[in-house]
């Protein structure tokens, strides 16, 4: 690591009509080290970014690379001079190969030609063995978990020589063990000379892999300083402007009888779930852990009518279940909150109206058959309300919003059904601080309601913070079941690798 500054924003400024986004932000990315880019959900991290690589025209301000002033005309011509961005949301070509992803737009050829498919794949086993990635270039991108496909964004990046790589909300897909993997990358490019800009909200990574960290609140950098030099505390009060005691809120839920069960539930299709038998409580909110392929998300699909099951007995309330669709959970008052938002949990194409009211149009209807706009622009602004949007109004489109924004959009859609069984997979992805310690509260909330939580998360503490017991998958299979308050992060690891 040297003190050389490699990458500089001065006094940048962005405006969209009077919404003023960005005011005269400053920040300095020094040769070879990791600056965590931290903020609430609409605190300009995103509209700064999209300024540096020349998707938005910024209204004053300067950028300097090397020590030179630059322009951007887009990402590509970022990506060629040097820098990349690997999003939240990735943008890939999923029926195509890795191959065919890592080298969009600079194929290798024979005689300018016939692609040299020899060549690439030899390349990219190189590449990967470089980085301690075991991924097949052959591989389909639509059957790979979101985790591999977040490494393969990377090797892209490094494969086109990047001195700067930007990573967005890296880790929120990620379980422990791919985390450790993605550091162990970072930490090889660094040694290299190469730099990155990390925003998360995950303050525990923050400190582990950061070097400095630079704190945005409404459009203006509060600090910039050196990791050593600040603390937790002090980063979430710049964040938010107030303090934050405690992390979770205080567990007040009683789950009662128990009111679902599986027995012995085998999916149809790989990934197959194997034989998997558990129960939950009335006003419970049982957490899921798993690594990255344990069958997390496939066993919360297979619950919503998404999965075809090959057999088992479900039953709610006494009832046997046998949902064909997400129309027949739905019928039963279950909800689903999906692990990629922009794949199949929003409507790219609506504004915020359409997005939340899309689940229970029924409600807003005059006559049976008229839909009340009046009704579902009500809805919609009290739920964004509730959920502390920030947006403009009911009528933005949900494209317009942060990606922490439009989940919390996500999630007050479903509120509005107000859903007896909640599942839930990675809730709080890609959310603030301030804003996950709502959710957290809006779940403990349900609970004591005597709604019945199931939630997928790849952050253990958070799961050991808000449920009341934990089911471990292992290889697509159930390793056990704890009591939260009886187990800890290492026996969640344990029971991870039971059956691998």
């Amino acid at each position: 690591m040297t003190d050389e500054t490699i990458l500089e924003i001065k006094n940048m400024s962005k405006s969209f009509g009077k919404n003023v986004v960005l005011k005269n932000v400053n920040i300095q990315l020094k040769k070879g080290h990791v600056l965590g880019l931290m903020g609430e959900n609409g605190a300009g991290k995103s509209t700064m970014m999209n300024c540096l690589f020349g998707i938005y025209q910024k209204n004053s301000g300067e950028i300097y690379f090397k020590g030179n002033p630059t322009e951007f005309n887009g990402p590509r011509d970022a990506l060629f001079h040097g820098i990349a961005m690997v999003h939240q949301e990735l943008n890939q070509c999923l029926d195509r190969t890795v191959l065919d992803n890592l080298y969009l737009g600079k194929y290798e050829t024979k005689l300018g030609l016939v692609i040299d498919e020899a060549k690439e794949k030899a390349e990219a086993l190189r590449l990967f063995a470089q980085l301690g990635i075991n991924i097949d270039p052959s591989l389909i991108m639509r059957h790979m978990a979101v985790a591999q496909r977040q490494m393969v964004e990377i090797a892209k990046a490094v494969s086109y020589n990047a001195e700067v790589i930007i990573l967005d909300e890296p880790t929120s897909s990620l379980a422990e063990n791919e985390v450790k993997k993605l550091f162990d990358i970072i930490r090889k490019l660094t040694a290299k000379g190469v730099s990155f800009v990390y925003i998360s909200h995950k303050m525990d990574e923050v400190f582990e892999i950061c070097d400095d960290v630079a704190v945005l609140r409404d459009g203006e950098v509060i600090f910039q300083k050196p990791v050593p030099e600040t603390n937790m505390g002090e980063i979430v009060a710049a964040m938010v402007g107030r303090s934050l005691e405690n992390r979770f809120p205080p567990l007040t839920n009683h789950p009662g009888e128990e009111i679902l069960t599986i027995q012995h539930l085998f999916s149809k299709y790989e990934p197959v779930l194997k034989d998997i038998s558990f129960s939950v409580r009335k006003g419970e909110i049982l957490g899921i852990y798993g690594l990255i392929g344990a069958g997390c998300t496939e066993l919360l699909e297979c619950l919503f009518g998404l999965r075809t099951i090959a057999s088992a007995e479900i039953r709610y309330r006494g009832k046997l279940l046998n949902f064909r669709n997400s129309h027949d959970a739905m019928k039963e008052n279950f909800a689903m909150i999906t692990e990629e938002r922009k794949a199949n949990g929003m409507f790219k194409n609506g504004d915020l109206i359409f997005n939340t009211c899309i689940t229970n149009l029924n409600d807003y209807m005059d006559f049976g058959f008229v839909l009340n706009n009046s009704k579902m622009r009500k809805a919609t602004e009290n739920e964004c309300a509730k959920m502390h949007v920030k947006c403009m109004g009911p009528d933005d489109m949900i494209t317009s919003l942060s990606g922490g924004n439009q989940q919390k959009v996500i999630i007050g859609k479903w509120l509005e059904r107000s859903p007896d069984v909640f599942l839930m997979d990675e809730p709080t992805r890609g959310i603030d601080i301030l804003a996950k310690y709502e959710v957290y509260e809006l779940i403990i909330r349900m609970a004591e309601q005597g709604k019945t939580i199931l939630m997928v998360s790849s952050e253990m503490p958070e799961l050991l913070g808000i449920t009341n017991r934990i089911a471990v998958l292992s290889n697509k299979q159930l390793a056990g079941i704890v009591d939260t308050k009886a187990t800890n992060q290492e026996e969640l690891l344990r029971l991870s690798a039971k059956y691998l």
